[in-house]
């Protein structure tokens, strides 16, 4: 019985772990300003553009993208650029950032943190997991390859959420 305790215990201490960054923290970030840029938006309102590669919801100001390493938008075009949770499913995390640094004069960069380890275990959705403590940065934090997900990913897709 102490066992099985135990494992409820963890599940939810990964669950709770996992509430706080998502959906606490990253509400936190997104009303402390307003962001010219929403990249990758999925269901958010930045309050400025928002722009993925696929129109979750209506939003406002909502602009489709189809290569998120080409964006359609001038050489720093925006002031505030706000990525959430986008590059731990990229291809290429660099190459991704070096874009948002081109079109906005300031990147902020929304990650799971390592103690988020529900994101961090993600195989599915997941290729990346950033050896920070942090959610927001200002620079691309340090990186690795998430183990099988390549293999996963390969075998059954990378989830998507539409």
């Amino acid at each position: 019985m102490i066992y099985i305790l135990f494992i409820v215990f963890i599940f939810f201490v990964i669950w709770l772990l996992n509430f706080i960054s998502y959906r606490v923290i990253n509400k936190i970030i997104f009303i402390s300003q307003k962001w010219d840029l929403n990249i990758c938006c999925g269901k958010t309102d930045g309050g400025g553009v928002n722009a993925d590669i696929y129109q979750h919801i209506d939003l406002p100001n909502f602009v489709k993208i189809e290569d998120i390493y080409n964006l359609p938008f001038k050489d720093n075009q925006f002031n505030s650029v706000i990525c959430s949770h986008t590059m731990e499913h990229v291809d290429d995390p660099d190459r991704f950032f070096i874009e948002l640094s081109r079109v906005g004069k300031e990147v902020t960069i929304v990650v799971p943190p390592i103690y988020d380890i529900a994101a961090n275990l993600n195989f599915i959705e997941h290729k990346w997991v950033f050896l920070c403590l942090k959610k927001k940065h200002n620079t691309l934090p340090l990186y690795y390859k998430l183990p099988f997900s390549d293999f996963i990913q390969k075998k059954i897709g990378q989830r998507i959420h539409a």
